[in-house]
C-alpha cells in the first residue's frame, strides 16, 4: 500500500513504518495520523506481518510533535474530534496483537512522545529527547499522553513534565522507565530487530495474550485479573501450548507455529 506521509517495507516478517516528513521533523498532521491507522489495521490483518517497528525519517526526529498549523482556528467541538481520532488510532497500536516497537531516533515530543508510548516497547537512540511541551502552546496532550506517561513513570514525575513542558534525554527516559533500551543511533534498528527475534521465538498466541492482559490492567473499569484468567485458559487449546510443554519435557527448543 502506498501512503503520502509514510514509508512501509516488510522484511522477514517485520513491517517497518517510517513517518516521512523530515522537512517538518516528522510532525503529525491529520493525514499522517489517518495513514498510521490504515497501516496498523492492514498490518494486523496481514498474515505476512509478524512484528512492527515505527520510526521517523532521518536522524534528528522520531516525531517532533503535532503539526500545530492545523490546530489554529479550531473550535472546542473540532478539538474534541481531533483528540478522539488520535486516541482511537493510538489505541489500535496499543492493542495490536502483534508486537510493536518504537525506534525513537531523535525528538519524541508531544504527539511523538504519545505515539512512542502507544507502542509496546521503546528503543531510543542516544540523541533522543522526550517531552510533552503542549503547555507552552496553551494546550495539553490530547492523544493519551496524560494517561500513558503516568503509567510508565508514575504520577509525580509525569505531572511535573506535563506542567513544566520540560524535555528529558534518552538516559533520563531510561532511568525513569519510559524506554526499554538506549543505543547509539547506528545500532537502533539492530536492537529493535534483536528484540523482535527474541519475541518471535515465543508463541505468537501467548504474546497476544500478554498484550491483552497487560493492557487490561489500564483499561478504565477493566478487571485485568479476569482477562489474565481467560487468556491463560485459552492457551490450553492451542497447538503452541502442546508444542511448548512437549519441548520442555523433551529438553529441546520449541517450534511454535501460532496455532
Amino acid at each position: 500500500m502506498t501512503f503520502e506521509n509514510l514509508l512501509t517495507a516488510i522484511d522477514n516478517g517485520v513491517l517497518t513504518i517510517t513517518i516521512n516528513r523530515p522537512d517538518k521533523l516528522n510532525a503529525l498532521n491529520k493525514k499522517t495520523v489517518d495513514e498510521m491507522g490504515v497501516a496498523i489495521k492492514d498490518a494486523t490483518s496481514n498474515s505476512e506481518v509478524k512484528a512492527i517497528i515505527i520510526t521517523g525519517a532521518g536522524q534528528k526526529s522520531f516525531v517532533a510533535g503535532a503539526d500545530i498549523a492545523e490546530f489554529i482556528g479550531r473550535s472546542v467541538e473540532q478539538g474534541k474530534v481531533l483528540a478522539q481520532a488520535g486516541q482511537n488510532i493510538f489505541k489500535e497500536i496499543e492493542n495490536c496483537p502483534k508486537p510493536v516497537i518504537a525506534a525513537v531516533n531523535g525528538f519524541a515530543l508531544g504527539g511523538g512522545c504519545e505515539l512512542s508510548m502507544a507502542c509496546h516497547l521503546r528503543v531510543a537512540s542516544d540523541n533522543a529527547k522526550f517531552g510533552q511541551p503542549e503547555v507552552n502552546l496553551g494546550l495539553i496532550a490530547g492523544y493519551g499522553g496524560t494517561q500513558r506517561l503516568i503509567q510508565y513513570i508514575g504520577k509525580t514525575k509525569a505531572i511535573e513534565l506535563h506542567m513544566t513542558g520540560d524535555l528529558i534525554n534518552a538516559e533520563q527516559a531510561l532511568n525513569l522507565g519510559l524506554v526499554n533500551y538506549v543505543v547509539p543511533q547506528d545500532q537502533l534498528m539492530a536492537k529493535c530487530l534483536e528484540l523482535i527475534a527474541k519475541i518471535r521465538s515465543k508463541s505468537p498466541r501467548a504474546i497476544t495474550g500478554v498484550i491483552n492482559s497487560v493492557n487490561a490492567y489500564f483499561e478504565n473499569g477493566a478487571d485485568g485479573f479476569n482477562t489474565e484468567i481467560e487468556e491463560f485458559a485459552n492457551c490450553f487449546a492451542t497447538e503452541d501450548f502442546k508444542e511448548g510443554t512437549t519441548a520442555f519435557v523433551e529438553k529441546r527448543k520449541p517450534n511454535f507455529t501460532g496455532k
